[in-house]
């Protein structure tokens, strides 16, 4: 809700498989992905989206309560939970500023 607030289009999706499927028909500027979720997890999703040329360079932001096995590098930002709704704004406009984009 706050990335909509900020002005943001988002697209929340059920799961692990319905995010992928997503993420191919519609490219988007960023992805804000749970470790945590249902039917395919996230470092799973992550690692496709990084397999393919036409997603791999979509900035991933991470949320997780858990640091245990991830990887700095494959992640524009790691947030722990939990997080504020400002946190989590601007972790987004970080990443995309990075890439040059825009809302």
């Amino acid at each position: 809700m706050s990335l909509m607030i900020a002005g943001y289009n988002v697209a929340a999706v059920e799961d692990g498989v319905d995010a992928l499927r997503h993420i191919e028909a519609n490219a988007p500027h960023a992805v804000v992905l749970d470790i945590e979720l249902p039917r395919l997890g996230g470092l799973d999703v992550q690692r496709e989206i990084a397999s393919h040329t036409e997603t791999r360079d979509i900035p991933i932001v991470v949320v997780t309560g858990t640091l245990g096995e991830l990887n700095p590098k494959d992640f524009a930002c790691i947030l722990r939970k939990p997080i504020s709704p400002e946190a989590l704004v601007e972790a987004v406009e970080r990443c995309l500023r990075a890439r040059g984009k825009g809302r």
